[in-house]
Order: structure tokens, then sequence, then C-alpha cells
């Protein structure tokens, strides 16, 4: 651990001086009753994001702030500062990404946000719109990263955009960087799911499979991105622990043999948390 702290304010700080923490920063109260009803109002509109984002900050992770510290303080997190200081730029720069390996996570990464109609970018924007403020902190930078890493666990794991891939994203994400956010939207989210679509699909088999290899995954937000995408996507999954989602394929194929579209269950109303 490489700890500094400010020399005019004694704050744990980075060596360039940028704080852990701006004193500034309101820590978030645990408010589990205020979750819930916001998961409530989710499902009555999937449309409305913000309530995503209101659910995580009802539900605080207890750990956050060492996770923050273990990373930003150590000398691997102060590498990736300066190499990766902000990850849209980097990702959005396809351009760039196409001139890696065919195979790599690069072009599998740029092949599924320009099929999806994604970017980095925008998911920024979406994630201001709830009008949080900025601080130029340590905890800022994690935050970030953390948002911006989100479409790459769709590409490492597997997992797509239909409303069964997002609760398994998510909770591979809770086995990544343990939030009860991510519990609350995944499984209940997998229990709605299973509950509209009155079928045999293994959904909980498959959040299950998700949440396991999510523990035992290196943390993604911790590794040097720019290394990951220049490598071929099979070793990369390999290196990482990452196995085939197979309980997740078994359900698209039932529901496609019952006669279910996996992927038009949000347009059904099934689940609605595909920005979560």
């Amino acid at each position: 651990m490489v700890e500094h702290s400010h020399p005019h304010t004694g704050i744990e700080a980075a060596s360039d001086g940028t704080p852990l923490r701006d004193p500034a920063r309101v820590r978030p109260r645990y408010r589990p009753l205020k979750a819930y009803g916001h998961f409530l109002d989710l499902l009555q509109d999937k449309e409305e994001t913000s309530h995503v984002f209101k659910i995580f900050e009802s539900l605080p992770s207890r750990d956050f702030d060492h996770r923050v510290r273990r990373l930003t303080l150590s000398a691997d997190g102060e590498a990736l500062r300066r190499d990766e200081a902000y990850l849209p730029p980097i990702l959005d720069g396809h351009e760039t990404l196409r001139k890696m390996p065919r195979g790599s996570v690069a072009h599998a990464y740029c092949d599924f946000m320009e099929r999806e109609g994604l970017s980095a970018a925008g998911l920024v924007a979406e994630s201001e719109k709830i009008g949080r403020p900025h601080f130029d902190d340590l905890t800022q930078w994690y935050i970030d990263r953390s948002r911006d890493t989100h479409d790459l666990l769709h590409i490492l794991t597997g997992y797509g955009r239909d409303a069964l891939g997002e609760q398994c994203v998510l909770l591979f994400t809770h086995g990544q960087q343990p939030s009860h956010g991510h519990l609350l939207i995944g499984y209940a989210g997998a229990h709605h799911i299973r509950k509209l679509t009155n079928s045999r699909a293994p959904v909980l088999r498959a959040v299950r499979q998700a949440h396991r290899t999510g523990t035992a995954c290196p943390t993604l937000v911790d590794l040097p991105i720019r290394l990951l995408l220049s490598m071929q996507l099979d070793d990369v999954r390999a290196e990482l622990q990452i196995p085939e989602p197979t309980w997740y394929r078994e359900c698209h194929r039932i529901w496609r043999e019952e006669g279910i579209d996996p992927y038009d269950l949000l347009a059904a109303g099934t689940v609605p948390v595909k920005a979560a």
C-alpha cells in the first residue's frame, strides 16, 4: 500500500495529492425500505432508469471505501491512474481498437457496442442525469471506472443485453464488488422473470452461476483495461476463470422451444433493469 496524506489537510491522498475522499462528499445512508420502494417503481416503469441509481444510493456497500482505498493507494492503482485516467475516450476509440488483432477483446467489444448502438460516452450521459455532484478525488475515479467497465462485462462473460443477461451481469458484478443493490435487482429481477414467463427455464440456476463466476474472477476494475483489450477473448476468459454461461444459454434454448423470445422480455414488460 502506497499511503500518503495531503500536506495541508492530512487527508489520505495519492502521491500527486489527489484526496482519497473529498470532505464535501456526503456519505449515503443505508435505507432498505426506500430501495425496495424504488424497485417497485422500476417494475412499473422500466424506462425510468433513475430508480436504478437511487436503489444503489439507498443500499451503499459497507466495504466500498475499503475497496477504493486498497486499489487507489496501491502502486498498481497509481499506475492505472497514470495510464488509464479516464476510460471512455479509450473505449470509444473504435478506429484504434480495430487495429488490434482479430479475435481480441477489442474487436468483440467494438462489434457489441456498434451492434447495440452503445457508447461509453452515452453511459456517462445516462449516469449524469441523476444530478450527482462530481468530486476530484480517488473515490470519483473508482466510481467512474466501475461504471465504464460495465459493457466489457457483457463481452467477457458472454451474457447478452436481454433481461436475463442483465440480471446475470448484475450478480456477476456483486461477486466482484458486493452491494445489496446488485443483490436486490439481480435476484428480485430473476424471480420476476421466472414468475411472468411461467417457464421451466432454469433462471435461478443461471443467475447463481453468474454470481459464483463473479466471485471467482479477479476484480475487473483493478485490471489494466488496455492490456485486456489487446488480448484474445478466449485467453482472457481462461485467465480470469470465466466459464461458458451454460445455464443462461439453456434458458434461451428452452424459451425459444416454448415460443418465447429471450430478447423480447423487456418489450413485454417482464423486467426493467437494462441500465443497472
